[in-house]
């Protein structure tokens, strides 16, 4: 069958290349070869177990069709990003185009790939609640947990589990104590459309590192050759149980974007996925972590789909699938730009949601004070490192000589604070990470090696030269950073000190821009 469906694919390629049919921002690549199947009756109601033994799409013994079209729409990495402001657009369109689609076709399937709920302030205030509150409106069959739903710890992640009307699925998140899957995240789902079941499997990606430790010390991830046999074993034990496509929902994908089809090549895959799964254990894809856009498929034809990030667009694969042979054709996956839908009228849920959660929100709305001038995502991040130093030698700068303040300083979309006034919600967008402050102590040759003469283009730092232009690689200095670099192992730091609780870089950027 993978021999056929790839002589049909080459032979669908060549006529759109002969008829000089180019890919546009859609992404799109859609099978036209002619089905083999002429139209076929619906099947017989005395018909007892359907069987396609030669596979031509009807049933043995009713000659009735035993396909199915399914309709998968999958989002990844939107990030919070639900209402509309100046800075992102929201999901109001989205809804609206999500929500026609699910009218036209009742076989259509919403999921998500992960890194749903970190990055706005109307999510970041809610802990992910209104996403997941507005997930359910749309009926999301399943959302794999990505690395950002973990920002807050655990703790949030079980009460948007319990707020969820669908599962949240990692496959791989075991605990440490017990040494078994977490238990607010199940390996799978079945869902029926039709008369097919289609089996769905999450799991996060090789990504543990990107998340402060402190907010995953209790969990760990299987990855690699480890996730690999995980997922084949769910997917053999999904088929057992009647599933007759398997879709894997992977938060992790390819490091680069694509314009049209491109091939997914075993050397593209084997950093985030195991290629061997595309033998027959899963059937179709959908990817997120890494931002891009893409439309792949494998040596063994297996489609790999990812939907950029940040409400920039989704993903749409239509499926037939045999429920009574087990093969399946993928007739169109696409890439969808949000331009196709941003135009759409608004749809009512995003302002209801809004005005249920309007208590916790109102803080984002709150003006903080005016930007001088216009501020690139590095002069963001340097002012965080002067900010670091400043307060940080207020703090213990009798007790302690401050090397440095700084480390490793992160900015999120829209990665820029234009002249003007300033709202706190502007500023959760571009610093949402909860990481507290602490005085640390470090080595001299670590000081110099891991924050003054690193080589990593994130690290920000405000040094008192008087101390730095001399450093003994023996000696014990101290520095203000936040719990992120001072979790990284291999910075090799020690807390002394933790400044007030709650108290983040946001924070004081927005005490900063008060006294402007």
């Amino acid at each position: 069958m993978k021999k056929r469906f790839l002589s049909l694919l080459l032979a669908a390629l060549l006529l759109l290349s002969a008829c000089n049919r180019s890919t546009d921002a859609a992404n799109t690549t859609t099978d036209t070869s002619s089905s083999t199947v002429t139209t076929a009756p619906p099947l017989g109601e005395d018909c007892i177990g359907h069987a396609d033994g030669n596979d031509d799409g009807r049933c043995d013994s009713c000659l009735g069709s035993v396909l199915a079209t399914v309709d998968f729409y999958a989002i990844n990495d939107l990030h919070g990003k639900f209402a509309d402001t100046d800075a992102q657009p929201g999901v109001d369109e989205l809804t609206t185009y999500l929500k026609t689609s699910a009218a036209a076709d009742d076989h259509a399937i919403f999921l998500s790939s992960g890194d749903m709920w970190q990055g706005s302030s109307e999510s970041n205030l809610t802990e992910g609640l209104i996403v997941t509150e507005w997930m359910n409106s749309l009926d999301f069959v399943s959302m794999t947990l990505g690395n950002h739903e973990f920002d807050w710890g655990e703790a949030p992640i079980e009460k948007n589990v319990e707020a969820a009307e669908f599962p949240f699925l990692a496959i791989n998140i075991y605990d440490r104590e017990t040494n078994a899957r977490v238990d607010y995240a199940d390996a799978s789902v079945i869902v029926e459309r039709g008369d097919a079941q289609i089996g769905i499997i999450g799991a996060i990606g090789d990504c543990y590192s990107s998340i402060a430790a402190d907010k995953v010390e209790g969990v760990y991830f299987k990855v690699g050759p480890d996730l690999t046999a995980l997922v084949k074993a769910e997917a053999e034990r999904l088929r057992s149980e009647g599933a007759d496509f398997i879709v894997y929902s992977l938060h992790d994908g390819y490091g680069s974007s694509s314009s049209g089809e491109s091939l997914a090549t075993d050397a593209k895959l084997s950093s985030y996925y195991g290629p061997v799964l595309s033998d027959g254990s899963v059937d179709l894809v959908f990817e997120a972590h890494t931002h891009q856009r893409y439309t792949m498929v494998d040596s063994r034809g297996v489609y790999h789909l990812q939907g950029g990030g940040e409400n920039r667009g989704i993903t749409h694969a239509e499926v037939s699938i045999n429920f009574a042979g087990g093969s399946s054709r993928v007739r169109t996956a696409e890439f969808v730009s949000s331009d196709v839908y941003g135009s759409l009228a608004d749809d009512p849920i995003v302002e209801e949601l809004l005005q249920k959660y309007a208590e916790q929100v109102e803080i984002g709305n709150r003006m903080v004070g005016n930007n001088p001038y216009y501020r690139s995502s590095n002069s963001i991040k340097q002012l965080v490192a002067d900010l670091y130093y400043k307060v940080g030698t207020e703090r213990w700068g009798e007790d302690y000589d401050i090397a440095l303040g700084g480390g490793f300083i992160s900015v999120r979309s829209p990665y820029e604070l234009n002249r003007g006034e300033v709202t706190y919600g502007m500023l959760q967008m571009l610093l949402p990470f909860d990481n507290q402050l602490v005085l640390c102590s470090i080595k001299g040759s670590d000081l110099k090696s891991r924050f003054i003469e690193t080589d990593n283009s994130n690290y920000f730092i405000h040094c008192d030269t008087a101390i730095t232009d001399s450093i003994d690689p023996n000696k014990t200095y101290y520095i203000v950073t936040d719990t992120y670099c001072s979790d990284y192992k291999y910075n090799r730091l020690t807390v002394v000190a933790e400044y007030d609780a709650g108290v983040y870089a946001r924070d004081l950027v927005a005490d900063w821009l008060a006294e402007q």
